[in-house]
């Protein structure tokens, strides 16, 4: 199994969940180290759970030589994270609401909208062939 390449503030991992916990870990560190609090630590780290596993999934199909890289920073008293992938992109308006009644029984598609209702701001950057890169910001 490969390794994650870690930076002081980033973490690449191949396309795999099985590196869920090593961006787990990284992102605990990181947020405690800059003082935030556990209940907040909570909600940023499901969030971007959330986000890397679409990155494996469905931005990198889970192709193991992908990389989906994490990185985290804080700025006055905001946390700012950005979560890029290698894939071929989507169009972001082509969500659906899971809470939509169509969309009720499905088994996929509630990983944004769950980020969404932790995170103060999420910014979703897609182009075709060029992969996707979300930006997550919570005010700490």
């Amino acid at each position: 199994m490969e390794k994650p390449i870690i930076t002081e503030n980033s973490i690449s991992i191949p396309s795999s969940q099985e590196y869920l916990v090593d961006v787990d870990s990284f992102v605990e560190m990181k947020l405690s180290a800059f003082g935030v609090e556990k209940s907040t630590i909570a909600d940023i780290a499901i969030s971007v759970t959330e986000i890397v596993i679409n990155g494996i999934v469905h931005g990198n199909k889970s192709m193991l030589e992908k990389l989906v890289t994490i990185e985290i920073g804080k700025q006055d008293s905001a946390v700012e994270i950005v979560i890029t992938d290698q894939g071929t992109g989507f169009d972001p308006d082509s969500i659906e609401s899971p809470i939509d009644e169509e969309n009720l029984m499905k088994e996929v598609g509630r990983g944004v909208f769950i980020t969404r209702s932790l995170m103060d701001s999420v910014e979703i950057d897609s182009s075709p062939g060029e992969g996707t890169r979300v930006t997550l910001r919570k005010q700490i």
